[in-house]
């Protein structure tokens, strides 16, 4: 694995890195303090974003991230493909705001479950849809083989019945991509994700929350009365696999996951960057210095940034993987749980270390401390990431190991 930004991508980065700059950064605070309002601004940007994804196999958005078109890239000997792309343009983007990112027409995490999950046909016929994932209900919600939200065959259609909260772009998206069961006795085996079109009869946007931080973002609460959807918007196989289980939805996690550990990195790569920036102000900052003797400012910056490295070089490894069709599953709950501990614990650290600066609305630094929690709970907690991973240590299953 080459830790280098790979040539054929820096392009796409440098690209990301000009939107977050120049346009991320002056909307930031205007939707923080704007919450349920939709920026805008967004419609050109989605636009021309999508225009760069048309032309290139190597897309910088969700929609890219994919294990489909690996084995063929392997055959080719290409090792760095959509995902990798699309989690390098994530980091990018989320340096200038994680909010604004998430609002972002067509580059949801339901584009991504469709990405990775759909089949050619699916691909084509949602192509230019933004999707939101609705995974969370009132009574599960780390263990999603817990979902209640059930899915009844009844000819060209299933019908769904239940709840969902915590959807994000829940009221502004196209189209939901909503986890529901087949039976509920056969357990996670039988659960199924469902495309779901806004406008759907049956289906209603009961609440948007108001949160601590990713303001820009819509969060909302749906519920489904025998909502009616074509059984060709089931993604996937609609037969229920006992043997294979819930691997099959879940797959969804092993692209998704490397994505949202990417907007940690890159919110905490932002709240270090300004730091450094405003220490070099009032100390000099000296990398070949032992830490003992330097300040305890400079020394926490240096443990901060070692700690941030250690994340980014995590997530990249679970992307190339997912690139390169290997089995991630294990290494995106790493990526996860490391970088989403680590935005946490950089972008605070950074807020003291700044002082009276760092806890005003002058500096963004406050903004993304508080943007900076969610990425350590939403897409599976911290704490379901390092169940995962002890199960994929120790060989135990679900139900061996809770």
């Amino acid at each position: 694995m080459n830790l280098e930004t790979p040539k054929k991508f820096r392009g796409l980065v440098n690209q990301a890195h000009q939107v977050a700059e120049n346009y991320f950064r002056p909307l930031s605070r205007k939707y923080d303090k704007a919450e349920h309002a939709y920026p805008k601004e967004l419609d050109l940007l989605a636009a021309l974003l999508d225009g760069m994804n048309a032309g290139s196999p190597d897309a910088i958005g969700a929609t890219s991230a994919s294990k489909r078109g690996a084995a063929r890239e392997q055959q080719e000997g290409i090792k760095n493909g959509g995902n990798l792309s699309a989690l390098l343009g994530v980091m990018e983007l989320c340096w200038g705001d994680v909010g604004l990112l998430l609002a972002m027409p067509r580059q949801g995490l339901g584009n991504a479950a469709i990405a990775a999950v759909a089949n050619d046909e699916q691909l084509a016929r949602f192509g230019g849809t933004w999707a939101a994932m609705a995974i969370t209900e009132p009574g599960c919600g780390s263990d999603s083989a817990a979902i209640r939200t059930t899915a009844i065959k009844d000819g060209d259609h299933y019908v769904l019945n239940g709840e969902k909260i915590f959807v994000t772009s829940g009221e502004r998206a196209d189209a939901v991509v909503v986890w529901a069961t087949l039976d509920k006795s056969l357990g996670r085996a039988a659960i199924k994700s469902f495309v779901v079109e806004h406008g759907t009869p049956g289906m209603t946007v009961t609440r948007l929350e108001k949160k601590l931080g990713i303001k820009a973002s819509d969060t909302a609460s749906i519920s489904f009365s025998d909502c009616r959807v074509p059984a060709a918007n089931l993604l996937g196989n609609p037969e229920i696999d006992v043997q294979k289980g819930f691997a099959g939805v879940m797959e969804t996690f092993d692209n998704t996951r490397p994505l949202v550990a990417g907007m940690a990195v890159g919110v905490a790569k932002a709240s270090l960057d300004r730091t450094r920036e405003l220490l070099k102000k009032v100390c000099t900052l000296d990398y070949r210095k032992p830490l003992l003797s330097v300040s305890h400012a400079e020394a926490t910056l240096y443990r901060l940034e070692a700690e941030w490295e250690a994340a980014r070089l995590l997530t990249l490894k679970a992307a190339w993987m997912a690139d390169n069709k290997l089995p991630n599953s294990k290494e995106a709950s790493i990526a996860k749980a490391k970088a989403g501990r680590v935005a946490n614990e950089v972008t605070l650290k950074c807020v003291e270390l700044a002082g009276a600066l760092g806890y005003g609305e002058d500096e963004l630094l406050e903004k993304w401390a508080r943007d900076s929690k969610i990425l350590d709970i939403f897409e599976g907690t911290q704490q379901i990431q390092l169940l995962i991973v002890a199960r994929r240590l120790l060989g135990k299953s679900s139900s061996e190991l809770k």
